[in-house]
């Protein structure tokens, strides 16, 4: 199983806590060198990352925690990888798309983790015109949350009547019926059952190639 931003984060600071200090952090530490609100928080996160075999931990010490072998495994193999496309780029300021407006470079950089750190995150391609309106346009890529919590107006990922996937805006109406609405003026709606349909993500973002 993959890791999330935040559980990459605690994990490289324990491997380098241990490489500076000889010795691994205790709970406490890493609650306050990760700005975690509690204790049960780096606890949470300690167990969701020895339960996907990054981390060992003893129990009733203060420095249990010991990096498991699979760490290591994984640094190995992102040290042998070619050379790939960072996963930060710097944020070079706003610009505007009618009226010129200065870019000012800063230290803020745009982390692509954001979008693909949880591992609930999938990508398909657009097919079709149904969402140009919303500027989703046909051979666009979209990033979708896996998650069946949305909200009228959220644009979705879902299976209507088990067999046609569509992406749509959500919307419930007054009689109990389910409306996915199309961003695209020509083409009507689509009107089901709440038990003929299973949401399967919520829109992330839109990621569009110029060639």
């Amino acid at each position: 199983m993959a890791l999330t931003r935040r559980q990459k984060e605690v994990l490289d600071f324990i491997a380098d806590f241990v490489r500076d200090n000889g010795f691994s952090p205790s709970y406490e530490e890493i609650a306050a060198g990760m700005k975690l609100a509690s204790l049960a928080t780096v606890h949470k996160h300690i167990q969701a990352l020895e339960l996907k075999n990054y981390l060992h931990r003893g129990f009733n010490q203060s420095r249990s925690i010991e990096l498991a072998p699979r760490y290591f495994q994984d640094q190995k193999l992102f040290a042998a990888r070619p050379k790939m496309m960072p996963l930060s780029v710097p944020l070079m300021g706003r610009i505007a798309a009618g009226a010129p407006v200065e870019a000012v470079p800063g230290t803020a950089s745009l982390e692509f983790s954001d979008f693909t750190g949880d591992e609930g995150t999938y990508a398909l391609e657009v097919r079709g015109d149904s969402m140009i309106d919303d500027h989703i346009c046909s051979g666009d890529y979209v990033l979708v949350r896996k998650t069946q919590d949305v909200r009228d107006g959220d644009i979705v990922v879902a299976l209507v009547r088990g067999t046609e996937t569509t992406l749509k805006r959500f919307y419930r109406e007054e009689d109990g019926q389910i409306r996915l609405q199309p961003a695209n003026a020509s083409m009507n709606p689509i009107l089901v059952r709440p038990d003929e349909l299973d949401v399967q993500g919520k829109l992330l973002a839109v990621l569009r190639k110029y060639r």
